[in-house]
């Protein structure tokens, strides 16, 4: 089934100990969007300038990613720029300039309010709610947020809770939005809101999700050789995931978790390079490597692993996913 990805176009200029990129491709749209391509055909909805290049167009478009719903307006395109310091594991922003952004109104085309999967970026959660109010019969919804909203509208994002199946949150967003130092009270305090399953991710230590049911389960992350920019990677991990589920018979722990081995792997990639161009270069070897690897890492059983969905079926690179 098709997923429909809402969030920030941007053009990001980021410094980190290993090198420095400028007006590159960036936004949570665009990273998780990216992503997610990997495993399902993708709707994106954001807005754009008119100095967002054509080329960032067309690489977009090369994934099989539906554009109808981004608006091209005259201004200029959200930009960001941010360094990390020698660990990686926090930025300073330099800058940030909304422009367009700023009075951004998510629109869904009537052609996409039928998808049943949609994954909301991080962005305003009346942001999010407003594309909820769109769809007509989502499967399955999905949405990112930030200390930013959780600091200014944690009304507005317990509201959004009621209506969402699927939250993500790193570990520092989860402890402000509960007020709980351990995660397993703060992620039942999550759940009471509304949601069906919560992921906490955790960087370089990994990813924890907690289901409804009362089950958990944890995955580490993968050992890198290289990491050259962190940028993007909760978003691309949450578009791989979504994505992954959306081509999914059935939604359960199984698939959940192999849903967070691909949004993993995925992840893991993407910050050995900056922007997205380390996911312009993968493989379909790469994956399979890795997601050999992951299975070992994981620590699953041989009765679960072989339930799970084999992986030639799930990803097709580089040809575009079916619609």
């Amino acid at each position: 089934m098709r997923l429909l990805v809402v969030g920030s176009v941007a053009l990001d200029s980021v410094r980190t100990p290993f090198g420095e990129v400028k007006n590159a491709l960036g936004g949570s749209a665009v990273y998780a969007a990216y992503s997610a391509s990997f495993f399902t055909s993708v709707d994106l909805v954001g807005v754009a300038g008119e100095d967002f290049p054509s080329e960032y167009l067309k690489l977009l478009k090369e994934r099989s990613i539906d554009l109808t719903g981004l608006q091209i307006k005259k201004g200029k395109t959200f930009s960001w720029s941010g360094e990390y310091a020698s660990n990686l594991n926090q930025c300073q922003t330099l800058s940030t300039c909304l422009n367009l952004f700023k009075s951004f109104r998510p629109e869904v085309p009537p052609k996409y309010s039928d998808d049943k999967f949609a994954f909301l970026g991080n962005i305003d959660p009346e942001l999010q709610l407003m594309v909820y109010r769109q769809l007509k019969n989502p499967h399955l919804l999905a949405a990112d947020s930030m200390n930013f909203w959780i600091e200014r509208k944690k009304k507005q994002l317990v509201n959004l809770l009621k209506y969402i199946d699927l939250f993500l949150l790193n570990d520092g967003e989860t402890r402000d939005f509960s007020n709980e130092y351990n995660l397993r009270k703060a992620a039942k305090y999550v759940l009471s809101l509304g949601p069906k399953i919560f992921v906490v991710k955790k960087g370089e230590h990994g990813v924890i999700a907690f289901l409804k049911n009362g089950s958990f389960f944890s995955l580490p992350a993968y050992p890198l050789k290289i990491i050259a920019d962190p940028t993007g990677a909760g978003d691309v991990f949450g578009g791989a995931l979504m994505g992954y589920l959306a081509r999914c018979p059935k939604l359960n722990k199984t698939s959940i978790y192999q849903g967070i081995i691909w949004g993993s792997i995925m992840a893991s990639y993407n910050v050995e390079a900056f922007s997205l161009n380390r996911l312009l270069t993968l493989k379909d070897k790469d994956l399979k490597k890795r997601y050999q690897e992951f299975k070992k890492i994981g620590g699953r059983s041989s009765s679960v692993e072989h339930q799970l969905p084999k992986l030639d079926r799930r990803v097709q690179f580089p040809s575009p996913a079916p619609n």
